[in-house]
């Protein structure tokens, strides 16, 4: 059997791991999201350049 203090540090290293793939996990779920949001709104930017020169054409003609 080895000393308490191993098994106590033992017990801190598989806890500390636990957390850090609970916090990796989290931090990837919040980039997803982050990275769409943006990607939404660089579409929605696009789709209006496209209306604004398709309007501008129609005028011009």
């Amino acid at each position: 059997m080895f000393p308490i203090w191993i098994d106590i540090a033992i017990g801190g290293i598989i806890i500390s791991f636990i957390m850090f793939l609970k916090t990796a996990y989290a931090e990837r779920k919040q980039e997803v999201r982050f990275i769409e949001e943006h990607g939404e709104t660089y579409i929605k930017r696009i789709e209006d350049e496209k209306r604004k020169k398709i309007v501008s054409q129609l005028k011009n003609q």
